[in-house]
């Protein structure tokens, strides 16, 4: 996360926290810097007008007001338990923080009585998943930067049968599934696309190798599954289009 992204989630993440606040210690370790740097934060969003008040004692910290810089949008009670329910269908350790912070933006720029109808809603839904491994979390953030720069990486993975392997593959697509997640990609050594199980990969970095074959397709067929395309969800012209 570079300054300017983490000075606005600093700014959300105290407004979130209301008249409790958070103490400089929690915001560093929540942003996993130094207290230093997150009072030198501090500093700056005071300087640039973001209202902080300070709270002295061991109860102490910063605050701001949780009107500061609302978002020209609200949600509904029941789009927020929507988007609540959607988010909590996949704790991926890929999206595991970012959805914790879309949240947190969501409730942040709700009013109070619409927030309770929510969460009381929200207590009714209980949604069955299914345990899956998580891949190691750096890892799975090396694949995620490969797949979106379309660069080779070299792996070390272990098939099902405990073979270990290196070997250079293309990324594709990130497949995350009831079962686990998945990485389709073009293998190198096997010359060929393949599906590589992401909890299996012990290693990965990224090399210096330029790809050899073209894009994947956006269509992914699995006998038996249906495949949904998150970046619908982004297009909702397309979802929603403007009738004639």
């Amino acid at each position: 996360m570079n300054r300017i992204d983490r000075l606005y989630a600093l700014a959300e993440e105290l407004r979130a926290a209301g008249p409790r606040g958070r103490t400089a210690r929690q915001l560093a370790a929540r942003f996993e810097v130094s207290v230093r740097t997150i009072e030198r934060d501090l500093s700056a969003l005071g300087q640039a007008g973001v209202p902080l008040a300070t709270k002295q004692g061991r109860t102490g910290g910063y605050s701001v007001d949780r009107a500061m810089s609302l978002p020209p949008l609200n949600f509904t009670p029941r789009e927020a338990m929507a988007v609540a329910v959607a988010l909590s269908r996949s704790a991926h350790v890929l999206f595991a923080r970012d959805s914790r912070t879309a949240l947190q933006k969501i409730v942040a720029a709700m009013p109070q009585r619409d927030l309770d109808e929510a969460r009381t809603a929200a207590a009714k839904v209980r949604l069955l998943v299914q345990p899956a491994p998580d891949p190691d979390g750096e890892i799975a953030e090396q694949i995620w930067r490969a797949v979106r720069d379309n660069q080779v990486l070299r792996v070390q993975y272990t098939d099902v049968g405990g073979v270990e392997t290196v070997r250079e593959i293309e990324p594709q697509h990130v497949v995350v599934g009831p079962n686990g997640s998945y990485l389709t990609a073009w293998c190198h050594l096997r010359q060929e696309d393949r599906v590589f199980r992401m909890d299996r990969i012990t290693k990965a970095e990224r090399t210096a190798t330029l790809p050899l074959r073209p894009p994947a397709p956006d269509e992914l067929h699995v006998d038996g599954y249906e495949t949904k395309l998150p970046a619908a969800a982004l297009r909702p012209e397309d979802l929603f289009p403007t009738p004639t």
